[in-house]
């Protein structure tokens, strides 16, 4: 999820049509990840775009387009199975030990 900077929040109000789509489907494809979805949100983000890729393609497009100067507050949300993760704590539940005892 990002927002956009409000230079180029500018740029849509100047070019109402424009395409984010198309730019961020080529940005994925450079670092080999494919693009499966994109929509403008409301609330504190802009928009928010789903990739299928690894974690390092994620973070180098987040790299580049927050570099460029476009958006601000990107941030990666990985899918998970919160099963696995609560048959990994329950695992470690038994072992683990508060402070002082």
């Amino acid at each position: 999820m990002e927002r956009y900077t409000a230079k180029d929040l500018g740029g849509f109000v100047n070019n109402p049509d424009t395409n984010r789509k198309v730019a961020t489907t080529a940005l994925c494809e450079a670092a080999g990840a494919k693009l499966t979805g994109y929509a403008g949100l409301r609330g504190k983000y802009d928009f928010m775009v789903e990739v299928e890729g690894t974690f390092e393609q994620a973070s180098a497009s987040g790299m580049v387009a927050v570099s460029s100067g476009a958006v601000t507050d990107f941030s990666i949300h990985e899918v998970i199975d919160l099963n696995v993760v609560a048959k990994i704590a329950n695992k470690m539940a038994s072992e683990y030990k508060e402070p002082g005892k």
